[in-house]
């Protein structure tokens, strides 16, 4: 896995071994910052759940983000995330929180300008976690929902004030894309 794009590009990321964590493959990464370079220019403030190996997260700032927010429960997936920051020369715009996404949810109380959330596509409630997200205060009027799933457990096109604005498959990966109603 490597970054795609931006200044990091081309840096190759290390991902855990031996857990049940399945980065986003370089072509929904791809789709991905595609939607959101033609739906965004803000990003000030990118929050990364879920955040695996920081791919996501290191793509948004090599691509320009100010500061992205790390989420993720498994100790050896945050000792990856630091190490591709420190490679890729990105440390110094992030912060790693290792707790579980909810948890996060219940002290995180900035504005993020993007939320990517890439869970375990096993999970079934993903639904409620989106949910709760959407009735959070890290949603402002100007932020965009990033959510990848599964076919399988599809999602709501609206969660409290959040209304899916695109969706787009790729293979066995779905991207919807949310934001506040309201919003142009």
């Amino acid at each position: 896995m490597r970054v795609i794009a931006g200044k990091a590009k081309g840096h190759r990321l290390k991902v855990p071994k031996g857990t049940t964590i399945r980065p986003a493959t370089d072509l929904v990464r791809g789709a991905i910052f595609s939607i959101l370079e033609t739906t965004t220019s803000n990003w000030t403030r990118v929050l990364d759940l879920f955040a695996g190996s920081g791919a996501l997260g290191i793509e948004a700032l090599s691509r320009g983000a100010d500061w992205v927010d790390f989420v993720e429960h498994e100790p050896r997936c945050c000792d990856i995330i630091k190490q591709n920051l420190e490679k890729t020369r990105l440390a110094a715009q992030a912060h790693i929180y290792r707790c579980g996404v909810a948890k996060a949810l219940s002290f995180l109380d900035k504005e993020y300008s993007i939320i990517l959330m890439d869970p375990p596509y096993s999970n079934p409630s993903i639904g409620n976690l989106v949910a709760q997200l959407a009735t959070s205060k890290l949603v402002g009027t100007n932020s965009i929902v990033v959510v990848t799933h599964s076919p399988h457990h599809p999602l709501d096109s609206t969660y409290a004030t959040l209304n899916l604005i695109k969706e787009r498959r790729h293979g066995d990966s779905c991207i919807a894309i949310y934001q506040k109603e309201g919003t142009p």
